[in-house]
């Protein structure tokens, strides 16, 4: 109360509890990298929207789909159907096996392979996602393979869905896609988990590794030719994971534990996000480390403000005043 009978307007904080910026990368492994839907899901109810994504191969296809505004939950529900109910001969080739794959190849010119990405993409990104990394709210960053140059090539403009087709372009069973005048390919073959292409776009990246780990040794079945096949490419992609750990690592880094699962595994879906339940939890303990710390950082800060914004207290001589009025008042009484 001042002098004039007015009260004093006492001004709120308005210093809000700060969250990190986050860049997401999410890696590559063919059916495997279903698991990136439950991380997704993580940052949603944790209300984390990343600052940017980097995706290779499947991991550049759910980087779309999320990139373009739509929730893991949406994103989830739509790859469920199609893999569940719709498009069931792309399901049924997906889960084909060694020999009968085999024979398509062999009585394919050499020139020829399996599919066209546009295909896959098709089914496996929902209709909502734009044409073009200028409609994304989120950017992205796509990661693909320069067949002729021999070296990564990052895409961040353009037709989106054509990048992404370059990035998943598998080699043997996928055909290469020409852009710009470059013969385009998985992104896997030179960088499967692409955290690096993010370095200094946000206070934490988070790199999400689905490329597998070595087979436990009484799971070693004599491999078919098929099954070696595509095996191959899921070494080489764990072997340049390993380098690249040791250069640099991200802030937090999730290896997702499916490693019973071959690239085309896609009708093994449930199987695959049961299996990653375990480092979805992870994911979350680790985000929500992180979200109490800062907000420990923070607090501080808050009080700070709200004692510059508090009322200045009374001055020494109006506090001895009161107290003797309040003394002359009892002894009257």
């Amino acid at each position: 109360m001042t002098a004039t009978g007015k009260s004093l307007e006492v001004r709120k904080p308005t210093l809000p509890v700060a969250r990190p910026t986050i860049a997401l990368a999410l890696g590559g492994g063919g059916a495997r990298g279903l698991a990136h839907l439950l991380m997704l899901e993580v940052l949603d109810e944790l209300g984390l929207k990343p600052k940017i994504i980097a995706g290779t191969s499947i991991g550049a296809v759910f980087g779309a789909a999320y990139a373009s505004g739509l929730s893991a939950k949406r994103i989830r529900a739509h790859v469920e159907e199609a893999l569940s109910q719709r498009f069931d001969i792309v399901r049924q080739l997906l889960s084909a096996r060694s020999e009968p794959v085999l024979k398509i190849l062999n009585i394919l010119p050499i020139r020829s392979a399996l599919l066209k990405p546009e295909s896959l993409l098709e089914f496996m990104l929902p209709s909502a996602v734009p044409r073009d990394f200028a409609d994304l709210e989120i950017p992205l960053k796509v990661v693909a393979t320069d067949y002729y140059a021999q070296e990564q090539t990052v895409l961040t403009q353009g037709s989106l869905r054509t990048a992404v087709a370059a990035s998943i372009a598998l080699p043997a069973l996928f055909t290469p896609v020409t852009l710009n005048g470059r013969m385009l390919m998985d992104g896997g073959l030179v960088n499967p988990l692409p955290f690096d292409v993010l370095n200094g776009h946000a206070d934490i990246t988070i790199a999400i590794d689905v490329s597998g780990a070595p087979t436990a040794p009484g799971k070693r079945p004599h491999p078919s030719a098929f099954a070696a096949l595509m095996a191959s490419s899921q070494i080489m992609q764990r072997t340049i994971v390993r380098e690249k750990l040791k250069v640099r690592q991200p802030d937090i880094y999730i290896d997702v534990e499916v490693d019973d699962y071959y690239v085309l595994d896609f009708h093994r879906f449930k199987q695959i996000l049961a299996d990653a339940a375990p480092a979805q939890a992870q994911l979350r303990r680790q985000l929500e480390r992180v979200l109490a710390s800062q907000a420990a950082e923070t607090l501080p800060a808050i009080a700070a403000a709200e004692a510059v914004n508090s009322p200045p207290p009374l001055p020494l001589r109006k506090r001895r005043l009161l107290s003797f009025k309040r003394l002359s008042l009892a002894r009257k009484t």
